[in-house]
Formats: C-alpha cells, sequence, structure tokens
C-alpha cells in the first residue's frame, strides 16, 4: 500500500503558489484545476499545469492533477492537458460509480501509448463526495488497478445531502466512517478530505487524529502549515514505537516460555496486539524509506 499521508492542494491557476509547492514536504502536490479555480480560469490553469507539472516532478515531487467531475464536460480535456511522464496521476472530484473509474480509464489508457508511459503506470484517486457515490464506495475502490486511494469530501457530501457543517462534524461521522471501512476493504488509502480552517493547528491536529482514529492513512491540507501536523499525525509517535517494540521483545520471552499472552502496565498483550505492534513497526519502516527517497 503507497504511503499518503499528506497532500496538499495548489491553486492552478496561480503561479505564485505553485512556486511555492517547490518548497512543500508533502508526500504529494495536489495541482488543482478543481474547486480552487474559477470557471472563467480553467483553461489558463490548464495551460499553466503543462509547464508547472514537469517543473514539480524535476524537482523532486510526486505531483498529481485533480479535475473537475465528468458531470462538468472539463474531464477529458484536462486529463489530456495534462497527461505526460512527468505525472503520477490524476483525481477526479465528484466521481459517482465504477463507470467514472472505467471512463477514466479509456481517456488515460490512449495517452500513455502517446506519452511513452507504460500502461497502467498513471494512478487514480477517485473523491466520495455525494450519496450516490456512497452507495457504490466498494464498487468505485475496486473498478480499476489504477485506484490506489479514495477519498472522503464532506463539503460536497453535506451540500448533497442538505445539511449544515458544523465545527463538531458530526453530520459525517458515518459516511466519513464508510469511506475508511470500504478503503482498507479494498486495500487502497483512505485519505480525509481537508480541515478548512487552516488557522487553527489545534484543531486541525483533533480532527485529524480522529480521521487516524477512524483508520484514514492521510489528509488533505489546504495551507502548507498544516503539512507538518498531518505528516505527524499519520507517523507512528515515538512513544508508539517504544511500545510496540517493548510488545514484540517481551512476546518473544513469552513464546520461549510457552505462553499465549502476557500482561504490559496492567494491559492483556495477545496476537492482536502484537499483530498491530508489527504493523506498526513495518509502517515506521516504511515511512523511513519513503522520506529517504
Amino acid at each position: 500500500m503507497e504511503i499518503i499521508r499528506s497532500l496538499i492542494f495548489v491553486p492552478g491557476n496561480r503561479i505564485n503558489m505553485i512556486e511555492k509547492a517547490l518548497d512543500f514536504n508533502a508526500d504529494i502536490i495536489m495541482y488543482d484545476l478543481e474547486d480552487s479555480v474559477p470557471p472563467d480560469e480553467k483553461e489558463n490553469a490548464r495551460n499553466i499545469a503543462k509547464e508547472w507539472v514537469p517543473k514539480l516532478h524535476a524537482a523532486g515531487k510526486k505531483v498529481m492533477v485533480r479535475c473537475n467531475g465528468f458531470d462538468t464536460g472539463l474531464t477529458k480535456l484536462e486529463i489530456s492537458a495534462v497527461v505526460s511522464p512527468s505525472l503520477y496521476g490524476v483525481s477526479v472530484g465528484k466521481t459517482e460509480s465504477e463507470w467514472d473509474i472505467k471512463g477514466i480509464e479509456q481517456i488515460i489508457n490512449p495517452l500513455e501509448q502517446t506519452c511513452g508511459i507504460s500502461h497502467g503506470s498513471l494512478k487514480i484517486i477517485p473523491w466520495i463526495e455525494s450519496a450516490k457515490a456512497m452507495r457504490n464506495v466498494d464498487s468505485i475502490a475496486t473498478a480499476s488497478d489504477r485506484v490506489i486511494a479514495i477519498a472522503f469530501g464532506a463539503e460536497d457530501y453535506t451540500n448533497d445531502m442538505g445539511v449544515q457543517r458544523t465545527d463538531d462534524g458530526s453530520e459525517v461521522y458515518v459516511p466519513r466512517a464508510n469511506v475508511a471501512i470500504a478503503a482498507r476493504a479494498s486495500d487502497v488509502v483512505g485519505l480525509d478530505g481537508p480541515y478548512v480552517a487552516f488557522q487553527n493547528p489545534d484543531g486541525l491536529k483533533q480532527d485529524a487524529g480522529l480521521a487516524r482514529q477512524l483508520g484514514y492513512k492521510g489528509k488533505f491540507a489546504i495551507h502548507p502549515s498544516q503539512i507538518e501536523i498531518i505528516n505527524e499525525t499519520f507517523s507512528p509517535s515515538q512513544e508508539e514505537i517504544d511500545y510496540a517494540r517493548r510488545v514484540l521483545s517481551e512476546w518473544e520471552t513469552a513464546k520461549a516460555n510457552g505462553r499465549g499472552s502476557l500482561s504490559i502496565e496492567g494491559k492483556m498483550v495477545d496476537v492482536p496486539v502484537v499483530k498491530r505492534a508489527e504493523n506498526l513497526i513495518a509502517l515506521m519502516n516504511q515511512i523511513d524509506e519513503h522520506t529517504r527517497i
């Protein structure tokens, strides 16, 4: 499974902000052609992308482009404009069924061949942002081997449902959890949507912490100040690493003595706890390797 802790949106028509992305420490730079770009700037953003996606890639950044959904009539135009060997993949807003994924594939397949890219190289991250998408989330997540992650978009989801967004997010708790579950069941990465109060770092820590508890592996940022908090939240803490190592060490001793469980700090440790410890250490090693690349 991919290591995708942080993804930051960069408005595709704002060259000054795109330039700053050269220094962003996010796992993926999400060059945005959708919500952050006004309708009369869409064409300009596409043209800028042709120049800047390769520049970001040359600077060592993993770059994806978020395109508008099929209901806008812009999807094929946008994907056709940005596909190149410098592009890691596309993220498409308001995906509602597996047929949307099939449609994206039909656009990408010949473009890969034209650009000399190995078939299947370009990845897809669909957005789950409506009741219809929520109903079809499992088939969306498994519609193609290109799908490496699914993202939950709370703002558009609540708009579709006709409910008000609140600070505590109780209105999206169930669908938010369902997307994380669907991602895990489909063996793809679950990505939580952005925390929009970008001047509230404590709020972001709480929101990202809840996302991790729900099973998400990463989160979108809308401001560079959010990247460090998100990376830290979705990486094992030193305390977690130390405890996992202790569990594995004491488990080996218990096994050598013929025991199938033990107690650490008054809590029972058995096979599921050991597996969690093993998974956490494996994640730590993956992140270490990822950050060295």
